[in-house]
């Protein structure tokens, strides 16, 4: 006998005996909703509901899903950018219940029951939001990744202080990163947004 099959043999000894020993897996008995609820208690799956961009919507997710990729991959809103991954660049920001927040480190269950505006949201019947078109009219842009999270996190400041001072607004800014423009035009975006916001009222 060579000492390949040596080997083989030696591996695989015990082997059949062992699967013989291992009993037949009962029958598996249909799932009743008591099984789903605890399931879903478990951590395994969660019904969430909730308004994004005015319209109600549902689905099923595990615990660990993150609100990302709720909004991105069950929703299929693709224009909130997944960039770090860690809450530092800010593209992934949306509001939630009037907020900003960093949905890529936001989980899906936590924003249940919650009324969520992404970028998609923002423009009525055609007419783009106020800051959006800031953006357009001030050059606040260039390769355009950061644009959806730094007009998010605009939108914030502008509800929470209509008439955000240009320190406000660089403080309020420090969570999105921009490697493009050099921040000055997308300060300015915010600005002439909160002007025309308050000219309007």
């Amino acid at each position: 006998m060579s000492l390949w099959e040596k080997i083989t043999n030696f591996l695989s000894s015990g082997y059949t005996e062992q699967a013989a020993a291992v009993p037949d897996a009962p029958e598996a008995e249909p799932e009743t909703s008591n099984d789903s609820l605890s399931r879903k208690e478990n951590g395994m799956s969660y019904t969430i509901s909730m308004t994004v961009n005015g319209t109600a919507c549902s689905g099923d997710v595990e615990a660990r899903t993150l609100l990302v990729d709720f909004v991105r991959d069950h929703l299929e809103l693709t224009g909130t950018n997944v960039g770090c991954d860690t809450s530092q660049c800010g593209s992934c920001t949306i509001i939630m219940d009037g907020k900003s927040v960093k949905s890529c480190t936001t989980l899906a269950v936590q924003a249940d029951g919650s009324d969520v505006t992404t970028i998609e949201g923002l423009a009525t019947n055609g007419d783009l939001h106020p800051l959006q078109q800031a953006f357009w009219d001030e050059h606040g842009l260039q390769c355009g990744f950061c644009t959806p999270g730094m007009i998010m996190a605009g939108v914030g400041i502008l509800n929470e202080n209509p008439d955000p001072s240009e320190e406000t607004i660089r403080h309020n800014l420090e969570g999105n990163i921009c490697r493009c423009t050099g921040y000055q035009n997308i300060v300015k975006a915010i600005q002439s947004a909160a002007q025309s916001t308050k000219g309007a009222a």
